[in-house]
């Protein structure tokens, strides 16, 4: 360790859960560039904790996630790790082929692959760095959606058993012990509790901005809130028994008024280059599909029909949230489905009950439920919406009470039994029991991916006789 008469301070600058909000990147690059000059000699750190990459952004959908390295690489970022938005959302591929151009490490100690039981390529369990001979020692871990990642041939550890390993290997080698966590601020409090040796938690995941930092026992957390409205600083010093300590903690709101002139110059010939990619064009419509999220409409029709001709399910239910606008006539773009249908959403196979494909379809005729505002499990919409279906005909009286308005339910002429289960196609957000939680009943949930809505939108556009079908009613009002 090093001596008591060399003490020395380190600054660290971290984000989180930027989500491609990318029109703070460049007033973050700035912000850190102005750290570095007031720094002077002492030595900066600037760590990512995951989630910086949204494919709702266009610049990220039309590059494939290229923008965000190099936004990362221009703004000096020495070490990042991933969040379920990288993790999920890109194939194993596009990943290696990505963080192949990125020149500070990632770093995740809960992600094996499939094959070899070990990180992929480009990703390192741990790593210590040297800032003027301090010895930073890094590990990180990101959100265990172990279900979704065995698709992708990867497996999610256990996070806290694997940073507990790391934390051990690092302790004795390192000055300071940094874990990045993708875990949230609940699993960053127990790991504080239950690993001893990390002197800081830099969090991420569930969006919390901690203004000042938590301590609990000899650890530190801090987290930075989302979308790079703040960065957080922490200002580490040695004391007199050589130990490093947070002396000063915060997040800073960032100045929008201060730009870093190469960082906006990159993200204009990004831009360009990612609208360009998505004018692909993927189908022609010989007419326009309106859309409502109060009721049935031929473009929520299309998107029932999609899930269901992809699952091969007997019936599906979906949100039309998921859409934002009605469908043109004419030449439909990859760009234009992006626009329409943003939102990182795959969809998924379960087996429910009769009861509750009812309870859903009476709750889906209630505003308190399609005008519900829905934040989070990958919805990038404003309302819940109506539920859309694909496979069943519902008679409904809606002057009747609620909770019994639908007169019968038709699957194949027929009627719906409460008892029996069902094989539904629908979204993967529902199965954690947001929007409309009858459905996070279902058992033995299969989920598809890589595949989201807008590719399945794509397929069914390209399919014959979709328009004609998604204009045949399913909600039919008894009168």
């Amino acid at each position: 360790m090093m001596l008591q008469n060399q003490a020395k301070s380190i600054t660290i600058l971290h984000t989180n859960d930027i989500h491609s909000h990318f029109e703070t990147v460049s007033s973050i690059a700035a912000l850190a560039a102005a750290e570095r000059a007031q720094a002077a000699e002492s030595p900066l750190l600037l760590v990512d904790i995951g989630d910086h990459m949204d494919r709702t952004a266009v610049e990220t959908e039309g590059t494939m996630g290229q923008t965000n390295i190099d936004i990362l690489n221009l703004t000096g970022y020495e070490a990042v790790t991933i969040g379920n938005n990288e993790g999920l959302t890109f194939t194993p591929d596009v990943l290696e082929r990505l963080y192949a151009g990125l020149q500070s490490p990632v770093i995740c100690c809960n992600i094996h692959e499939q094959l070899s039981s070990a990180p992929p390529a480009w990703m390192k369990k741990r790593v210590i760095l040297d800032k003027d001979g301090i010895r930073i020692g890094l590990t990180g871990a990101t959100a265990p959606f172990a279900d979704f990642y065995k698709l992708l041939g990867w497996d999610a550890l256990e996070p806290l058993q694997a940073l507990q390993e790391q934390v051990e290997a690092l302790r004795p080698e390192a000055d300071i012990v940094i874990v990045l966590s993708h875990l949230g601020l609940s699993t960053d409090r127990l790991m504080a509790e239950r690993i001893p040796g990390i002197d800081l938690i830099l969090g991420g995941h569930t969006h919390h901005l901690l203004e000042e930092p938590l301590r609990i026992g000899d650890t530190v957390l801090c987290a930075a809130g989302k979308y790079g409205q703040y960065v957080g600083k922490v200002v580490m010093t040695q004391q007199d028994d050589g130990r490093f300590r947070v002396i000063e903690g915060g997040c800073q709101p960032i100045d929008t008024n201060l730009l870093d002139e190469t960082v906006s110059r990159a993200l204009g010939i990004h831009r360009e280059r990612a609208e360009e990619a998505l004018k692909e064009p993927v189908a022609v419509t010989d007419r326009p599909l309106s859309l409502t999220h109060t009721g049935e409409s031929p473009f929520g029709n299309l998107l029932a029909q999609s899930v269901r001709q992809f699952t091969g399910a007997e019936l599906s239910l979906v949100n039309t949230g998921q859409l934002l606008g009605d469908l043109p006539e004419g030449e439909i773009t990859a760009g234009l489905l992006h626009e329409l249908c943003p939102s990182p959403i795959n969809p998924c196979v379960v087996s429910l009950k009769g009861e509750h494909i009812r309870r859903s379809l009476e709750e889906s005729l209630l505003p308190e439920y399609w005008s519900k505002e829905i934040r989070g499990f990958g919805f990038r919409g404003n309302v819940l919406g109506n539920i859309a279906v694909d496979g069943i005909e519902v008679l409904y009286d809606p002057s009747r009470i609620p909770y019994d308005r639908i007169v019968q339910i038709s699957l194949q002429g027929e009627p719906l039994r409460d008892d029996r289960m069902y094989t539904v196609g629908t979204l993967d957000m529902f199965t954690f029991g947001t929007g409309y939680e009858q459905i996070s009943r279902g058992e033995d949930p299969k989920y598809l991916l890589p595949e989201f809505l807008r590719d399945l939108l794509r397929l069914e556009l390209q399919r014959p006789g979709s328009l004609d079908t998604c204009g045949k009613h399913r909600w039919i009002e008894v009168v």
